[in-house]
C-alpha cells in the first residue's frame, strides 16, 4: 500500500497511545474489575451513601465466606481500584476515582469528549 493509499483509508491518531507500562497497569485493573464477584463489590461500595461501604455492608449480599470476600477485596485494593480504612474492628473501604477515570478515558474514542462525574 503506497503512503497516499494509507493516508486515505486510514485516520490519523488523534492522541498518544497507551505506553508498555500504562498498559500494564491498566490491564491489572481490567482483571480485577473482569471478575464478577469484584464487580458486584466494585458497584456495591460504589453505590452506598458517601461512597463508601463497610465490609460487614458487602458481605451480606453474597453467598459466599468472609475470607473469599477478603481476598477479593485485596485483589481490588492492590490493582488500586479501591482503598481501605480500619476504623476499629471495620473496614471501610471506598472507590479510588483517579483509577477509574484512568480507565475511562481510555474507553473514550479520540475526539469525543469523556463524560466527567
Amino acid at each position: 500500500m503506497s503512503k497516499q493509499e494509507a493516508e486515505a483509508c486510514c485516520s490519523p491518531v488523534m492522541r498518544e497511545p497507551l505506553s508498555a507500562e500504562q498498559s500494564a497497569e491498566l490491564a491489572r485493573v481490567f482483571k480485577a474489575i473482569g471478575e464478577p464477584v469484584r464487580l458486584r463489590l466494585l458497584s456495591l461500595i460504589a453505590s452506598h451513601a458517601g461512597g463508601e461501604a463497610c465490609v460487614c455492608d458487602l458481605t451480606g449480599a453474597f453467598e459466599l465466606s468472609g475470607p473469599t470476600i477478603s481476598h477479593h477485596l485485596k485483589v481490588l485494593r492492590e490493582a488500586g481500584v479501591i482503598e481501605g480504612e480500619r476504623r476499629g474492628t471495620w473496614i471501610y473501604y471506598r472507590v479510588r476515582p483517579e483509577t477509574l477515570r484512568a480507565v475511562s478515558s481510555v474507553l473514550v474514542p479520540a475526539g469525543v469528549e469523556a463524560v466527567t462525574a
